[in-house]
């Protein structure tokens, strides 16, 4: 699982209020290089809460990212690595994301949420 995706969950069980932002669970990690595309960073941060991405990213042990984006840092290439690194290349292999109010895990598995619910659940 990627950051990109991470930022887009949360946690829908019945009766949960505050299921966002998930925490992350990590039993193994790996970083699968890809090719970086400037212009589609720069159009995907404003769909992103940064605060959660970026308190995502340091505790995957991406250090470093800015508390804000500006337009001026959306130029520079070095945040964009930085950006683009976390985002796109980190990748959760195994572990589990956890609702924040419930506790309820979603296992992480070859890098895959398992979002469904139970039946009691829905």
């Amino acid at each position: 699982m990627k950051l990109l995706t991470h930022n887009m969950l949360k946690c829908n069980v019945k009766g949960v209020n505050n299921g966002y932002p998930l925490k992350i669970e990590v039993t193994t990690k790996e970083i699968r290089e890809t090719e970086m595309n400037p212009a589609f960073l720069q159009g995907i941060v404003e769909k992103l809460e940064w605060p959660v991405f970026r308190a995502a990213a340091a505790q995957l042990g991406e250090e470093g990212l800015p508390e804000a984006v500006t337009p001026e840092l959306l130029e520079q290439e070095d945040f964009l690595k930085k950006f683009h690194r976390a985002l796109l290349e980190v990748v959760v292999v195994e572990g589990a994301l956890i609702c924040p109010e419930s506790g309820r895990k979603f296992t992480i598995t070859n890098g895959i949420p398992n979002m469904l619910l139970n039946e009691d659940e829905v």
